[in-house]
């Protein structure tokens, strides 16, 4: 048959379905082309906020006028939260839950040998409760040789108020050290020329299986080859400098961070009920920049919460201002279902509000990230080449595009034999 996959959201969803792909293909299937029908189209969702749970279900209805005969199976965070909301969509056939996501391969066999599973029924749904799922499945991507994505760890215990992750996810959970090296050995064997270390809260790491975040880092790092690893969002409690400082002498991690800090407001912080405080952040970034000055910093940062009033949030962008980070990930709040959250008593901030905060976030993001940029304008750096496109903005000229080991995006004229490969550059802004 022939199958499509829509995916949605984070790159760890990007690494099931890659896998699920995989899976599928040794089965004797093959992918849908762009603008073919597909037999069964799969849409992995993301349901992070109620603008994802939006995405999703256009995405739904635009596979399905796209694909009018074909099955259309729906999985992801979103199918495991609101199940039920998904089914009543017109044109879907399966709802799958994170567990069951991992049987498509089978589910796909029965809608081939069976008429049970033929079109023109209700949608039937397939959902494990989340708090029974223990099983780690591992999962890479392979769709783009270049840039993998290595699924490490999956799962959140943290239980933030504002978050629905552990109930779309399921509790922390992690595959062996051996075995995500041998996943990280068949990567690069296949091309992969960069590993991005994939996970809900990949600092966590070890839960299962008694080993350690930092021990994991150290086993891949002992892996021969031309390659390089990123590590993906780690919370900054678990973050140690231990961490930091294996990281700057390293054959292989680059000097490039990823860290949720959500608020910049010690009280909202509370309210969110995080891990840390303002000036643990503020030191882990002071760490990063002590012992790897050129470091690419991403934070987190979330805005609009209930209990955020006017004085948190002056403080907030204050702190923010002043904090030595390269680029911010902003994410407006919107009230989620049956987190604790929306049970306090809190001051509310009112949508338009919420945006305008989210555009002077996002306009501090803009000058943080031309000031790290113009830093290292006439450095030596080594980028990674990977495929090219046509940009308007240069009047037709195809371009390439790639990332400097610190996540400096350059671009230079396109010449396929570069794809995939380092090259040594002086950045130019």
């Amino acid at each position: 048959m022939k199958i499509s996959f829509t995916t949605l959201g984070c790159k760890l969803n990007f690494a099931e379905s890659s896998a699920l792909g995989k899976a599928l293909i040794e089965r004797g299937h093959t992918r849908a082309t762009r603008g073919e029908e597909a037999d069964v189209c799969v849409i992995n969702t993301c349901s992070v906020t109620d603008a994802a749970d939006h995405k999703d279900r256009q995405m739904i209805h635009r596979i399905r006028r796209e694909n009018p005969n074909a099955i259309l199976v729906v999985t992801g965070c979103y199918a495991q939260l609101k199940p039920n909301e998904i089914a009543q969509i017109e044109g879907v056939d399966f709802v799958l839950g994170q567990n069951e996501k991992f049987t498509i391969a089978e589910l796909i066999e029965k809608i081939e040998a069976s008429h049970d599973y033929s079109k023109g029924t209700e949608a039937k749904i397939h959902i494990s409760p989340i708090r029974e799922i223990d099983e780690f499945h591992g999962a890479y991507s392979k769709d783009d040789r270049t840039r993998c994505f290595l699924k490490v760890q999956d799962g959140c215990n943290y239980f933030c108020t504002y978050c629905t992750i552990p109930m779309a996810r399921g509790k922390s959970r992690n595959p062996s050290i051996s075995s995500v090296v041998e996943q990280a050995k068949e990567a690069i064997a296949g091309g992969a020329k960069e590993l991005i270390l994939s996970g809900v809260n990949i600092g966590d790491f070890g839960r299962s299986t008694n080993e350690t975040f930092i021990d994991l880092l150290r086993a891949l790092d002992e892996i021969d080859g031309v390659f390089r690893i990123r590590i993906s969002s780690c919370e900054p409690n678990l973050l140690s400098d231990e961490i930091i400082d294996f990281m700057a002498q390293s054959k292989h991690f680059t000097p490039h961070f990823h860290i949720p800090l959500q608020s910049g407001s010690n009280e909202v912080l509370k309210i969110m009920k995080r891990r840390y405080t303002r000036e643990l952040f503020a030191e882990r970034v002071a760490h990063i920049k002590q012992a790897m000055p050129n470091a690419f910093i991403g934070v987190d940062c979330m805005v609009g919460v209930r209990g955020e009033t006017a004085d948190y949030w002056a403080d907030y962008v204050d702190f923010i201002e002043h904090l030595p980070v390269s680029q911010l990930h902003v994410f407006t709040y919107s009230e989620r279902a049956n987190t604790r959250m929306l049970e306090m008593d809190l001051e509310v901030v009112p949508q338009k509000e919420r945006e305008r905060r989210s555009k002077q976030l996002h306009a501090i993001s803009a000058k943080k990230t031309e000031q790290f940029y113009r830093e290292h304008e006439g450095e030596t750096a080594t980028v990674l080449w990977e495929s090219g496109r046509f940009s308007p903005s240069l009047k037709g000229e195809k371009l390439m595009y790639g990332f400097t080991e610190n996540y400096i995006k350059v671009a230079c004229p396109y010449d396929k034999k570069k794809i995939n490969t380092f090259e040594q550059i002086t950045i130019r802004y």
